[in-house]
């Protein structure tokens, strides 16, 4: 499905998982290091996996932000989701990652979260990027 683009961005790791990152405007600069479960040293620094908890929550927040007027449900401002990313080998060969987003929206009915939640995952860039290729779990808390 063709999208038009509105935004543009880039970044440049060197140094592959255990090197750094950088955005091309230096907003996002940081270390990278291979976990301990993943056969590095660990320590200070982020990895792929981090990067992508960070962004995945923030874009769902947002879609749920975006889709709120439409399913007639607001989004508290202490509404919070943590995305929780996990790595490894596939029966089918290579690796890959799974995604879990724990939804917190304090003082919204339980039904309405679901169905706000549940629309936010349809028009969230990264919940659309992952279907069908990422098993990805929805839980309110």
């Amino acid at each position: 499905m063709p999208v038009t683009v509105i935004y543009k961005t880039s970044a440049t790791a060197t140094g592959g998982r255990d090197g750094a990152a950088r955005s091309d405007d230096g907003s996002v600069d940081v270390k990278l290091v291979v976990p301990k479960e993943m056969g590095g040293p660990g320590g200070e620094g982020a990895n792929p996996e981090k990067l992508f908890a960070a962004g995945y929550s923030a874009c769902f927040l947002g879609a749920m932000k975006a889709i709120s007027s439409k399913v007639g449900v607001k989004v508290p401002a202490e509404a919070t989701v943590s995305a929780e990313i996990g790595f490894g080998p596939r029966s089918e060969g290579g690796y890959g990652i799974t995604a879990d987003l724990s939804v917190d929206l304090p003082g919204v009915d339980r039904a309405d979260a679901e169905r706000l939640m549940a629309a936010a995952h349809e028009i969230c860039p990264y919940s659309n990027a992952t279907r069908g290729n990422v098993d990805v779990g929805l839980t309110l808390v």
